[in-house]
C-alpha cells in the first residue's frame, strides 16, 4: 500500500505531501489545477522516462518520493530483486535536474530499470492511454492466464523453457544439415587446428611458469648485484654488517644478563635472530654459487613462448581458453565423422522436444478454454452491473498447432455485443473510450482476487459516463477498495462520493507565482466539493443537500 506521496518543485507544485488511505483514495479539482501533475510525479518515481520540463521554473531539481508498507507476498518477491524492506518499508524516490537524475530504493541508488521492476510489483496504473491495450490481443491472453491461476502460470514458465529447448534443438539440426554439404572441408578444417593445439602438447599454467623464467635469466646481472649487495649487508668480512652488530649487542646483553636474570630472554631472542641470519647468508651465498648463464635456455623459452602466444592469438587468450576450444573441435570433428548418426539423433531429440512442446501448449488451451468461458461469465456479469442492458461478451480462444511459441499456440480475443440482436465483434471495431473505461473497471473488479498488485491508480477512467452508470463504476470502485487501496482522480460527484479518504487539488494564483495546493478534505469539506462537482455555478444550500444525500447513499452503499 501507498502510504506517502511527496512532490517538490515539480511543475506547479511548490512541496505537497499526501498520507494515503486504505481503500478508495479520491482527488478532485478543476480542470488545470494540477491533477495530472500528481500522476506525472508519480510516474516519474515509477522510472518513467525524465522529463526535464517538470522542473518548476526557477528550481534547480525536482524530486518525488513514494513511501509503501508492501504485504508479505510482495516483499518476497522484492527480495527475489535483492530489494530488501527497511523496517517493513520501501521507499522510492527520484530526484532530476538539468544534468542527471537519480533513482534511489530506500536510500540505494538504483538503476531506472531496477526502479521499474520494482514499481512493477508495487503499483498499476490505468489512465486514457491504458484502454488501448483492451485492444491489444497479447494483453487479452494474459488476462485469461491470469484468470486461469497460479498453476497456469507455472505451466506457461514450462511452455517457455520447453520452447526454448526446442528452438535450440532446430537450430542445431539445421545447422547440422548445412555442415553435410561442406563435410570434408570443414574435416580438413579440424584436423588441422587439433594437429595445431595437440601438437603443442600445452600445459596449464605453462606459460607463466617460462615467462617468469625467461624474466629470471634475462636480467641475471642485476639479480646477481642485487644479491651480493643483500649477502654483503647481512654477512661480511670487510665493514659493518648485520650479523657484526647483532654480534656485538649480544656481547653487550651477555654481560648485563650476568647481573640481572631478566635480560636471558633478549639474549635468547637475539641468539635467535643471529641463527636466521647467518641461514640467511647462506642461501644467498649458494644461490650466487649456482648461477649460471645458459643462453641456450633462454632461446628455447622463447621459441616456446612463440608457439603458445601464437596459439593463443587464434583459438583463445589462455592455455586454458585454447584447451577448451581444441575440446569443441574434437567433439566437432566426431560429429563430422559420424554426421548420419548425429543428424539422426538431433532428428530424433527435436522431434522429441516438439512433441513435448505441443503437449504443454494443447494442457494450457483446454485451460484457456475453461477459464476463458468462466471468466467471460464474469465479465458479463460486471458489465450488466455497469450499465450495459444488452451486453454479451465472450472469449475466444483459437489455436494454431502448426505455430507453437513461448506463450503456447493459442490466440485469445475478447469480443462483446453492446446491443440487442448484434452480432458478437472484437473490441477494437465496438466500444468507444466511455465504454472502454467501463470494460476496463469491469475487468479489474474480476480479477481483483488474482491480482498481487496491492495499490491501483485510475486517471480519469471515468471520462464519457454519467448520470446511473457512473453511481455503478462508484460502486464498483467501492468494492474493488475492499482488496485493493485505489487512487482514483474524477470529476463525478457520485465517485467523489464514495470516498473513504477525499482530496481536493487547487490553483492559488498570486502576482508573481501560481502554485497547485492539495487539501485532505474532512467530511464536510468533502461535501462542500462534491456539491462542487454537481455542477451549481454556487454552493448553494440546496446544492449541499444534494451532496449529503449522495454521501450517505454512499455511506449506506459501503455499508452493505
Amino acid at each position: 500500500m501507498l502510504k506517502e506521496l511527496r512532490v517538490k518543485n515539480v511543475a506547479l507544485i511548490h512541496e505537497a505531501a499526501l498520507t494515503l488511505g486504505e481503500g478508495l483514495n479520491i482527488l478532485t479539482g478543476e480542470t488545470g489545477a494540477g491533477k495530472s501533475i500528481l500522476i506525472d510525479s508519480i510516474q516519474l518515481a515509477l522510472g518513467a522516462r525524465a522529463d526535464r520540463s517538470l522542473i518548476r521554473q526557477g528550481a534547480d531539481s525536482a524530486y518525488v518520493e513514494l513511501s509503501f508498507l508492501p504485504d508479505e507476498r510482495c516483499a518476497k518477491k522484492l527480495k527475489e530483486l535483492d530489494i530488501d524492506t527497511e523496517d517493513g518499508w520501501i521507499i522510492l524516490s527520484r530526484k532530476l535536474d538539468q544534468s542527471k537524475n537519480v533513482c534511489r530504493i530506500n536510500g540505494e541508488i538504483v538503476s531506472s530499470r531496477i526502479l521499474r521492476q520494482a514499481a512493477d510489483l508495487l503499483i498499476d496504473i490505468h489512465g486514457q492511454q491504458e484502454h488501448t491495450q483492451l485492444l491489444n490481443e497479447k494483453k487479452h491472453l494474459e488476462i485469461v492466464d491470469l484468470f486461469c491461476g497460479e498453476k497456469e502460470l507455472q505451466l506457461i514458465g514450462d511452455i517457455k523453457n520447453a520452447y526454448d529447448d526446442y528452438t535450440d534443438c532446430k537450430k542445431a539440426f539445421e545447422e547440422a544439415g548445412k555442415n553435410e554439404g561442406q563435410k570434408e572441408r570443414q574435416i580438413d578444417q579440424c584436423r588441422y587446428e587439433l594437429s595445431e593445439i595437440d601438437g603443442a602438447a600445452l600445459r596449464p599454467g605453462e606459460d607463466e611458469e617460462l615467462e617468469n623464467e625467461y624474466s629470471r635469466l634475462s636480467n641475471r646481472s642485476r639479480i646477481a648485484e642485487a644479491v651480493m649487495n643483500a649477502k654483503e649487508l647481512l654477512d661480511s668480512a670487510e665493514g659493518e654488517c648485520a650479523l657484526s652488530m647483532i654480534g656485538t649487542a649480544l656481547g653487550a646483553l651477555k654481560d648485563a644478563a650476568r647481573f640481572d636474570d631478566g635480560f636471558k630472554a633478549d639474549v635468547d631472542s637475539l641468539l635467535e635472530l643471529e641463527d636466521g641470519l647467518r641461514e640467511e647468508a647462506r642461501v644467498l651465498t649458494r644461490y650466487m654459487d649456482n648461477m649460471t648463464t645458459d643462453e641456450g635456455r633462454l632461446s628455447e623459452i622463447s621459441d616456446r613462448l612463440d608457439v603458445i602466444n601464437r596459439l593463443k592469438l587464434k583459438y583463445g587468450q589462455s592455455i586454458e581458453k585454447v584447451l577448451a576450444y581444441g575440446e569443441g573441435v574434437r567433439e566437432k570433428l566426431e560429429q563430422l565423422e559420424n554426421l548420419g548418426e548425429y543428424l539422426k539423433a538431433l532428428e530424433e531429440k527435436l522431434s522429441a522436444s516438439e512433441e513435448k512442446l505441443k503437449k504443454l501448449c494443447k494442457k494450457a488451451h483446454e485451460n484457456r478454454v475453461r477459464s476463458g468461458k468462466a471468466l467471460a461469465g464474469e465479465i458479463k456479469e460486471a458489465l450488466l452491473f455497469l450499465g450495459f442492458e444488452h451486453v454479451e461478451f465472450e472469449t475466444k480462444v483459437k489455436e494454431d498447432v502448426s505455430s507453437p511459441g513461448p506463450d503456447g499456440y493459442d490466440h485469445v480475443s475478447f469480443e462483446i455485443s453492446l446491443n440487442a440482436g448484434q452480432k458478437l465483434r472484437p473490441l477494437s471495431q465496438v466500444a468507444s473510450g466511455g465504454e472502454l473505461s467501463r470494460i476496463m473497471l469491469a475487468i479489474k473488479s474480476v480479477m481483483a482476487d488474482t491480482d498481487d498488485i496491492g495499490t491501483l491508480i485510475f486517471d480519469e477512467i471515468d471520462a464519457g459516463i454519467s448520470g446511473q452508470a457512473a453511481w455503478r463504476v462508484s460502486e464498483r470502485m467501492a468494492v474493488i477498495g475492499r482488496s485493493h487501496q485505489l487512487i482514483c482522480i474524477t470529476h463525478l460527484p457520485q465517485i467523489a462520493a464514495m470516498a473513504d479518504t477525499h482530496f481536493c487539488i487547487r490553483k492559488d494564483q498570486g502576482k508573481n507565482d501560481t502554485v497547485t495546493v492539495i487539501e485532505t478534505l474532512d467530511g464536510e469539506g468533502s461535501v462542500d466539493e462534491i456539491a462542487r462537482l454537481l455542477g451549481s455555478d454556487s454552493v448553494t444550500e440546496s446544492a449541499l443537500e444534494n451532496a449529503r444525500e449522495l454521501k450517505k447513499k454512499a455511506d449506506e452503499t459501503k455499508g452493505r
